[in-house]
C-alpha cells in the first residue's frame, strides 16, 4: 500500500546519490540522506522510516556503530550497515559486524543491496510480529483490555467490546450498522490525510495490516488518541473471508516515552541542558548559515568550573550535582533566547552565540558570566561559589568543522587557566 521510507546516512555525496537511485529504483522511497549521526538521530524521530542504510565509519563525533545503536535501541528501526572491505574485516574481528544480514560491504550491485535490505526488513518483522502476539496474547489473558471491533464483509461494523466504546466515545448500540470509518475516525498525521475504511482494505488484500506509526483516533467528541495495533481479515473454515477486526490500544504513554527517549539522547539528565550531541549539531548548522552569508558571525566559548573537584571531594556527589544544576541556570540567564549553552561533559560547558557583531559580544557575555558566578550558591546551608575558565573562539577563521572549533576554544580555555583561572582568553 505504501513504499516502505529509507533513511540513507553516508557522508560520501556521490556515493548517498547513487544509492538514493538504486533505492527509487528498487521500488523504495528515501525519506532522507544525511551525513551525520546527530542528524541521522534526529531524521530518525521525524521521519519514522521502516530502514536506515548508515556507512559504518562515518566521519564525526558519533561513529556508525554508535549511531546504529541508539536507532535500534531507542526508535527500533532496523538498520543496515554499509562498509568497505578493509573495515569490514576490521569490524568482523571485534564481533561488531558478526549479526547475519546486518551489513553489507562496498562496492556492491542493486540486487545485493536489495537482498539485504529485504533481508533486514524480514527479520524486523519477524521480530515484531512475535512481539505483538505475546502483547495481543497478554491482552485475551487480561480480559481484553484493548479495544476490538469487528466488521461484516460490507464493511459496517458488526459488533464493539467496551474498551472500544470507552475509547471512540460510541456505544455499541449506536453503532452497530453503520460504516466502520464513521464511528472510528483515524487520521495519519504524518501525512495528515484521513484513514479510509481499514476493514474493506484487507478483506480485498487478505492480509494483516499494522496501522501507520502516527495512527491517531478522532473520537466521537473530537479528543484525539495516538493508536496503535492492526486489522486483520476474518476467515470461516473453508478459508472465506467474512469480516474483519480491527484491534488497537491507546498508545500515548508510549509516545510520550518516545518523546523522552528523543530527550535524553539529546539533553543532559542532570541539568537539562542541550548535551554533546545536540551542541555539535547546532554548531554544524551554524557553520553552514556562515558559509552562505558573509556577515554572518558566531562565537563559541568553553567553560571550565574551578575548584569543582574540591566541592564534590568536600561536601559530595549529591551537593556537587546539584550545585552543577544551579550553575546551568545562571548559564541560562547570562544569554539570549536563540543562543545555546550545554553542558559538554562533567563540569564543561559550552556556549554558542549566534548572530553577533564581533568578538566584542562573546566577551561582554564571558563577563556576564563571570559576574553572575561570584554570587555564592546556598545549597543545604552551605554557601558554595565557583568561577571559570573561559575559552572563546569565533569564525573570523571560516572553520569547515565543529571539532576543529571546540578545539581551539578548549586551548583558549587552557591558556585562560594558566593565566590564573576566574577569566577568559581568546584563540588566536
Amino acid at each position: 500500500m505504501f513504499a516502505r521510507k529509507i533513511l540513507v546516512v553516508e557522508d560520501k555525496k556521490a556515493l548517498a546519490s547513487n544509492i538514493r537511485k538504486s533505492l527509487q529504483k528498487l521500488g523504495y522511497s528515501v525519506s532522507e540522506i544525511t551525513q551525520s549521526g546527530e542528524e541521522a538521530i534526529k531524521k530518525v524521530a521525524e521521519t519514522h522510516p521502516h530502514l536506515v542504510l548508515i556507512d559504518i565509519c562515518l566521519a564525526g563525533e558519533i561513529d556508525g556503530v554508535h549511531v546504529a545503536d541508539i536507532i535500534q535501541n531507542h526508535f527500533h528501526v532496523p538498520v543496515v550497515y554499509l562498509t568497505e572491505c578493509s573495515e569490514y574485516k576490521t569490524l568482523h574481528n571485534k564481533n561488531q559486524l558478526s549479526e547475519p544480514f546486518s551489513y553489507i560491504v562496498k562496492p556492491f550491485i542493486e540486487s545485493d543491496l536489495h537482498f539485504a535490505i529485504e533481508m533486514a526488513l524480514y527479520k524486523h518483522q519477524s521480530k515484531k510480529i512475535l512481539y505483538e502476539e505475546k502483547q495481543r496474547l497478554g491482552a485475551i489473558i487480561n480480559s481484553m483490555g484493548c479495544a476490538v471491533i469487528v466488521t461484516y464483509a460490507n464493511g459496517c461494523i458488526q459488533m464493539m467490546n467496551p474498551i472500544a466504546e470507552l475509547m471512540t466515545g460510541w456505544k455499541q448500540s449506536e453503532a452497530l450498522g453503520k460504516d466502520l470509518v464513521e464511528v472510528v475516525n483515524l487520521v495519519d498525521k504524518d501525512v495528515g490525510e484521513t484513514i479510509e475504511n481499514l476493514a474493506t482494505y484487507v478483506m480485498e488484500a487478505g492480509e494483516i495490516f499494522n496501522l501507520p506509526e502516527n495512527c491517531t483516533l478522532i473520537t466521537k467528541d473530537g479528543k484525539e488518541i495516538a493508536i496503535g495495533d492492526n486489522v486483520a481479515p476474518i476467515r470461516d473454515q473453508k478459508g472465506n473471508i467474512t469480516g474483519a477486526v480491527l484491534v488497537f490500544q491507546d498508545i500515548t504513554k508510549r509516545k510520550q516515552t518516545e518523546a523522552q527517549l528523543i530527550r535524553n539522547a539529546f539533553y543532559d539528565g542532570l541539568t537539562a541542558l542541550p548535551n554533546r550531541v545536540l551542541f555539535l549539531d547546532r554548531l554544524r548548522q551554524t557553520i553552514e548559515r556562515s558559509k552562505r552569508r558573509s556577515d554572518y558571525y558566531f562565537a563559541v566559548l568553553f567553560l571550565d568550573l574551578d575548584g569543582f573537584k574540591e566541592i564534590n571531594d568536600r561536601f559530595g556527589h549529591g551537593i556537587g550535582d546539584d550545585f552543577l544544576v544551579a550553575i546551568a541556570r545562571r548559564l541560562e540567564s547570562c544569554l539570549r533566547s536563540g543562543d545555546t549553552v550545554a553542558r559538554f561533559g562533567g563540569d564543561e560547558f559550552t556556549v554558542l552565540l549566534e548572530d553577533i557583531k564581533d568578538i566584542t559580544d562573546a566577551t561582554n557575555v564571558a563577563r556576564r558570566i563571570q559576574d553572575s558566578l561570584r554570587s555564592p550558591v546556598n545549597l543545604n546551608g552551605y554557601q558554595l561559589s565557583t568561577t571559570a575558565s573561559i575559552g572563546i573562539t569565533w569564525n573570523f577563521s571560516n572553520y569547515e568543522e565543529p571539532a576543529t572549533l571546540l578545539r581551539d576554544a578548549d586551548i583558549a580555555m587552557y591558556r585562560a587557566k594558566r593565566q590564573g583561572k576566574a577569566t577568559y582568553a581568546i584563540f588566536s
